[in-house]
């Protein structure tokens, strides 16, 4: 398994892209490689790039293509992210979206063409390099398309599907047509492989679709399962147990340490290819509900639960550096997230991942153990009502406290190996390829009556 962290710069926070210092970067990749780390996520700032519709800055994809390089002198690969969009309570949309001109980000024709346009040219900008991971088309835009956003670009499922649908398509172009030249310093440490299931020395970069976990849990949200599973490369959760889960079950509650794992496996559910790759996109330990002294604890936790899910592409921890406490007005969650202290001490949760990084990681070498098979057990989510039209309350269920996932959690809790189900779409329960491919013997319902322990097999599995 692949492991990585989201880069948080350590001087100037993401401002630092308005006055870049490759020095800064390098003395923040060196940090981050040092963890046994085989990756970076990182996050130009769209209003850097392209503050006018019509204007991209060369300059400022230069800039990003240079931290490609410097990650990859320090055998970093590196995962892109566009559209920035939201970072840690702050939006970063350019003036062309905003105030006199504010349009739809999601469905206005010349917004669109234009964002795929940036999206395109970023992609471009770093092609050729043998260290991209990928692009990620940005980080939890979904979070624009509804509440609690105080100012929404409302939009629908169908017109969801269609912006991803091309943004995925700007950046596929990009990577096929872009590429500025020399490489530059040498990018792929030798004990770093190709992704999951590439072939060659350079593996095609990924192209990804990120959103936050409302579409996963609230069935408002306009995009849901279907945006994560349909589009790009990978299936991309973010686990955050601020959401409910660790109020429920306490920072080191089951509830909690395997809110990740338990994200993976509903995620995989909705993939149509069943060798479709799933990454943890971004977990970490937030300091308001989880003690710092049990961050460490919370880290260990949660990583060892996702070793065991299935076809799981990588974690990546948020984040590399706490946020400096010069910068004003951030929640007080967001100073304290990062693996090492701003000014570069490794903490106590940054010991944790690196442990198990250098066991179980990509640069981990021979000896790592093998991935074991999938567990054979699949519980089956009610995605369909009886006349196959889709059930609403259906991501309400799933969410922290919701019935599917305490029934999820009570499997996982009672299966004797410690591994979490599968879970099955009943609208998928008739492809017995399907769950052969994924390994899946035996299905079971959630019960009615969740106060016992077991679940009684409802759907044997039809294997060929």
């Amino acid at each position: 398994m692949r492991f990585g962290v989201n880069h948080t710069p350590s001087v100037g926070w993401f401002h630092s892209w308005l006055d870049f210092s490759a020095s800064d970067t390098a003395r923040d990749m060196e940090a981050i490689a040092s963890l046994g780390a085989d990756h970076v996520r990182i996050f130009p700032l769209w209003p850097v790039v392209q503050p006018n519709r019509t204007l991209i800055r060369k300059q400022a994809l230069a800039d990003v293509a240079t931290v490609v390089d410097i990650a990859g002198s320090f055998g970093l690969d590196v995962n892109v992210d566009a559209l920035q969009g939201h970072l840690s309570s702050f939006d970063f949309v350019p003036s062309w979206l905003d105030s006199w001109h504010r349009r739809n980000m999601f469905t206005d024709p010349d917004v669109v063409a234009s964002t795929a346009a940036y999206v395109e040219a970023l992609a471009a900008a770093v092609a050729d390099r043998p260290n991209l991971l990928g692009i990620t088309i940005g980080n939890e835009v979904n979070q624009f398309a509804h509440a609690p956003h105080p100012s929404p670009h409302d939009i629908t499922a169908e017109q969801g599907h269609a912006w991803a649908a091309a943004m995925v398509a700007a950046a596929r172009r990009g990577l096929s047509s872009g590429g500025s030249g020399a490489v530059g310093l040498e990018a792929r440490h030798a004990s770093a492989p190709p992704v999951a299931g590439s072939a060659g020395s350079r593996p095609e970069p990924l192209v990804t679709v990120a959103q936050y976990d409302a579409a996963w849990y609230d069935d408002a949200q306009p995009f849901g399962p279907e945006h994560a599973a349909d589009h790009g490369d990978a299936t991309v959760t973010h686990s955050w147990v601020f959401n409910g889960s660790a109020t429920l079950h306490g920072a080191l509650g089951p509830g909690s340490v395997r809110h990740g794992e338990y994200l993976l496996q509903l995620a995989a559910a909705w993939n149509r290819d069943p060798a479709r790759p799933n990454w943890l996109q971004e977990v970490g330990a937030p300091t308001n509900v989880v003690d710092p002294a049990d961050a460490a604890s919370f880290t260990e936790q949660t990583i060892r639960h996702v070793l065991d899910a299935q076809n799981v592409l990588g974690v990546t921890w948020w984040c590399s550096h706490d946020v400096s406490r010069s910068l004003a007005d951030f929640p007080e969650l967001e100073y304290d997230l990062g693996l090492f202290t701003n000014d570069g001490r490794l903490k106590p949760a940054g010991e944790a991942f690196a442990a198990l990084a250098r066991e179980h990681g990509s640069r981990a070498g021979a000896g790592t153990a093998a991935t074991p098979a999938p567990t054979t057990t699949g519980l089956v989510l009610d995605d369909v009502l009886a006349d196959g039209t889709t059930r609403y309350g259906l991501r309400a269920d799933c969410a922290p406290g919701g019935r599917f996932a305490a029934a999820w959690l009570a499997l996982a809790e009672t299966d004797p190996d410690g591994r979490g189900p599968q879970v099955v779409l009943r609208s998928r329960l008739g492809d017995a390829g399907l769950l052969a491919a994924r390994g899946i013997t035996r299905c079971v319902d959630v019960p009615a009556d969740l106060d016992g322990t077991a679940l009684s097999v409802a759907h044997p599995a039809t294997m060929p």
